[in-house]
């Protein structure tokens, strides 16, 4: 197996958002050999539910670098500025970017950065005392001498659907990019979250045909929206990621838990759309061209059974405690998605610390605790819901998370991250205010540390 001969200092495995502002963060800094491997051809973030018109849930100023660094030339400003767009997207007023502009924007930063590559499958990774051994499926290797783990995460399938997955049966995360035709066909989503709230939409549009039945499906008691507001959205600072930190495992599982509406819901705006829409297909439309639908809420689907022409979906209803059952033929998972380690690090998967879940424990700075040397570090993304908050998995803090990581990597304080706490006080060492790591005007050219 040829090995190259310059090692990394941070090799990056999987190029989704998270590894992507990390790498646009990096980029600048000289005294950092870093390369991040990817087994897809190109960037591409989540093109099965790319939907015509869908929004953003997180302001577009809490892009790749913006929250840490202003001046990158990786900010979604720049993107404007760069094809033109500055003065006709101010004018606009969009409340949310589109879905799809901020993919363009994620593929543009990706085409930018010198420290990417696509086409690189790892499929296994090593450790001895030199360090990190990644292995690609084309007999070449590379060193690093520190790993960060960005492969995302993986579908969520229910046990009861794992038999059935098809072309009639599947993940939201393939409904763009599967070939499927629902005209006349009974159609079930299941999931009440946003995915499922959009899919819901899209059906009804008649984009794939107009179908002879929709039923929408949920465990939670309503279609319950998205906690926007402003105070909730102190759980997406890095003030209270860091407080979040400080309590024991068992406390953080609870609190999570309490919190499921700020970072899961379907968005206030959707359920208003689809609202108006049905209004509008019950009372307005002619009786040949609406929709016939059931939303059926406080149902949880215990099995699925394929007749000869069909599937059967048997489910509970939690309202009233009855048995139920519907039938379909096409059904659509919007079911969210669940942590998976990739298996490139098999070879090293007994050595992780673990909590009670036996999720692998995270500092404060992302790494992974393990039985190696300390000078040999493991940071991973998108796998600290249970130690670092409900923030974790969404967008909003991932230029925050990028910079942590940089500063821990270096051992320097290269991007300012303590900006001024929050107003709420979480406990009796939070609001800490520390006037040396805060950005300001005056300061932040020297925390950006670029050389």
């Amino acid at each position: 197996m040829k090995e190259t001969t310059a090692p990394l200092n941070l090799a990056g495995v999987g190029i989704g958002p998270f590894n992507l502002s990390l790498a646009a963060l990096l980029a600048p800094l000289t005294q950092v050999n870093s390369c991040f491997f990817d087994r897809r051809p190109a960037f591409a973030w989540h093109p099965g539910m790319m939907l015509p018109g869908t929004r953003m849930q997180t302001s577009f100023l809490k892009d790749m670098v913006t929250p840490v660094d202003p001046t990158s030339p990786y900010s979604f400003l720049a993107y404007l500025v760069a094809h033109g767009r500055f003065y006709r997207f101010l004018h606009a007023e969009f409340p949310r970017v589109r879905r799809a502009e901020f993919a363009d924007y994620l593929r543009w930063v990706a085409e930018q950065l010198p420290n990417l590559a696509f086409n690189q499958d790892v499929a296994g990774i090593d450790f001895d005392q030199h360090g990190f051994l990644l292995k690609f499926n084309n007999d070449y290797a590379v060193r690093s001498a520190n790993l960060v783990i960005g492969t995302g995460v993986a579908p969520y399938i229910p046990t009861w659907a794992q038999i059935h997955m098809g072309s009639r049966c599947l993940h939201s995360s393939h409904y763009m990019i599967t070939d499927h035709q629902l005209q006349d066909r009974r159609v079930v989503i299941i999931g009440g979250g946003q995915s499922g709230a959009e899919i819901f939409l899209d059906v009804l549009s008649e984009a794939h045909g107009k179908p002879k039945e929709i039923i929408w499906i949920s465990r939670r008691p309503n279609l319950e929206p998205l906690d926007e507001t402003a105070f909730t959205n102190e759980y997406f600072t890095p003030d209270y990621v860091k407080n979040f930190h400080r309590q024991p495992d068992s406390r953080r599982d609870r609190i999570v838990r309490t919190q499921t509406l700020a970072g899961d819901g379907a968005s206030p705006q959707t359920l208003i759309e689809i609202s108006q829409y049905l209004y509008e297909n019950d009372f307005l439309r002619h009786k040949d061209s609406n929709h016939q639908y059931r939303i059926m809420t406080n149902r949880e689907v215990r099995r699925m059974t394929r007749n000869s022409t069909d599937w059967q979906l048997h489910m509970h209803n939690r309202f009233d405690e009855s048995d139920e059952s519907v039938s379909a033929d096409v059904v659509i998972l919007a079911t969210g998605y669940r942590q998976a380690v990739p298996d490139c690090l098999a070879p090293l998967t007994g050595r992780f610390e673990r909590d009670s879940e036996n999720n692998i424990v995270l500092t404060k700075d992302y790494q992974a605790l393990w039985d190696g040397p300390a000078i040999h570090r493991i940071y991973m993304m998108n796998a600290g819901l249970r130690t670092h908050g409900i923030a974790d998995p969404q967008l909003s803090l991932a230029a925050w998370r990028a910079a942590v990581i940089v500063n821990s990597l270096l051992d320097q304080k290269i991007y300012c991250t303590d900006p001024a706490p929050s107003p709420l006080y979480w406990s009796e060492a939070s609001n800490g205010y520390d006037e040396e790591n805060h950005a300001t005007p005056s300061t932040f050219s020297a925390c950006a540390g670029r050389e």
